[in-house]
């Protein structure tokens, strides 16, 4: 039986369309915990009010998947991009067709060859940061040596499940897990050590009971949820701005929201996953990974491309920045904007030789503030939009969200959707 997309949702209403509907409760969307998901009700917008019929949509930015989800469940053939391995793997999970019987057998055969496994710690963490696996480094890591046992039996076991398919399932749900038993929580804020974690200690059993309710939770989605209007997708793994370029068919819709210029590292939220699942072997790795992200953050040293020209508000933007620069947490904050909003002229233009005549681009995009002065991400977009001969067809504010504790932590920045149209 077909699931629709209003059966998948639940129904639901939402006051907002921004990335604080708390998707966390519709089905898939819990395999791991995003703090501001995506609303899978903007696709369904976007998708009823386009100028023109909708077989495939893009989005460049996937990160967990939603916008490809949304879109099989509405009968809509979808093509993301991700550069993150880990996000990558999690959303073609949700995407993928299962056999149920088959995951009960393999999981099966993934426990009891865990419980087989040998000491591979050393082995399978040899080149992980020192902070990740007690002892750790100056009185702190990560994972107690007892979980990160179990954690490489577990990723040693994965190899004998044959079927590709479901080894991602399990790797994916493993990795939805690790955040819960070990010894940190991630906020708005990063990483930070759980209060009182040295004598709240985690266990092989919690472990162990955490991946079985996941992967529980998991079937029970997939038998509920797992036949949709078109199962079909197109996954491009890397960074947008390199892919984007590449030949490819033509879109009929592009629904994303990127990376705000919070000077967040957004990579740095999945880090304990990438480095805990083998996504990462090297710092070398860790490194290319991030600077292979959009222009966001100023957590690694990178050569930021120059500020796109026809926008006024950046120009402005950009001047006031520089004359606060001795205020700035980071003395490359000013570069680092400039060089945001040319990776976003970059990915606009090629996007739209992506898309057919009359397609429409949605965008959720969010403002920033450095030293008091406000990044306006919204209506500089507009303008750089304009001036490349689009029209903007919506300015929409969502809400107000908080900005970042270098920021000043305060509701007073804006979460916009931005459409814009040929």
């Amino acid at each position: 039986m077909l699931v629709t997309f209003d059966n998948w949702i639940n129904g639901r209403e939402i006051a907002a369309l921004g990335t604080n509907a708390g998707a966390q409760s519709i089905p898939f969307q819990g395999w791991r915990h995003f703090k501001e998901a995506f609303a899978p009700e903007l696709i369904a917008k976007a998708i009823r009010e386009s100028a023109i019929p909708v077989g495939r949509c893009i989005d460049p930015f996937s990160g967990s998947g939603t916008t490809a989800l949304a879109c099989q469940f509405l009968g809509v053939h979808p093509t993301f991009v991700e550069v993150n391995p880990y996000l990558a793997d999690l959303a073609e999970a949700k995407l993928s067709a299962y056999d149920v019987a088959s995951i009960t057998r393999d999981f099966s055969k993934l426990v009891r060859n865990a419980n087989t496994v040998g000491k591979v710690t050393q082995a399978v963490f040899k080149n992980a940061p020192p902070t990740l696996i007690e002892p750790g480094q100056n009185g702190r890591w990560i994972f107690d040596k007892k979980v990160a046992d179990r954690l490489a039996s577990f990723r040693v076991a994965l190899r004998s499940i044959k079927d590709p398919v479901n080894r991602r399932l399990f790797r994916v749900l493993l990795g939805g897990v690790v955040i819960e038993v070990s010894n940190v929580v991630i906020s708005g804020k990063g990483r930070r050590y759980r209060r009182n974690w040295e004598s709240q200690r985690k266990t092989v059993r919690d472990l162990d009971d955490a991946f079985c309710r996941a992967v529980e939770t998991a079937v029970g989605d997939i038998v509920r949820h797992g036949t949709r209007r078109l199962m079909k997708y197109t996954a491009l793994r890397g960074d947008c701005r390199s892919i984007l370029k590449e030949r490819m068919q033509k879109f009929d819709l592009a629904v994303f929201s990127p990376p705000y210029p919070n000077s967040f590292d957004y990579t740095d939220v999945y880090n304990v996953e990438l480095w805990a699942l083998g996504y990462l072997k090297s710092y070398r790795g860790n490194a290319e990974l991030r600077a292979s992200t959009l222009s966001s953050h100023v957590q690694i040293k990178r050569d930021f491309a120059p500020a796109p020209q026809g926008a006024p508000t950046l120009a402005a933007t950009l001047r006031d920045l520089d004359a606060v620069r001795a205020d700035l947490w980071d003395r490359s904050i000013p570069e680092m904007v400039g060089g945001y909003f040319a990776d976003m002229a970059v990915v606009l233009n090629s996007l739209w030789r992506r898309l057919s005549a009359d397609a429409q681009i949605w965008m959720v995009v969010g403002d920033s503030r450095y030293a008091g002065i406000s990044i306006p991400v919204g209506k500089i977009l507009a303008e750089l939009t304009e001036e490349a001969g689009a029209t903007v067809l919506n300015h929409e504010p969502f809400r107000s969200m908080r900005s970042s504790p270098q920021q000043g932590g305060q509701h007073s920045l804006a979460e916009t959707l931005l459409v814009f149209g040929r």
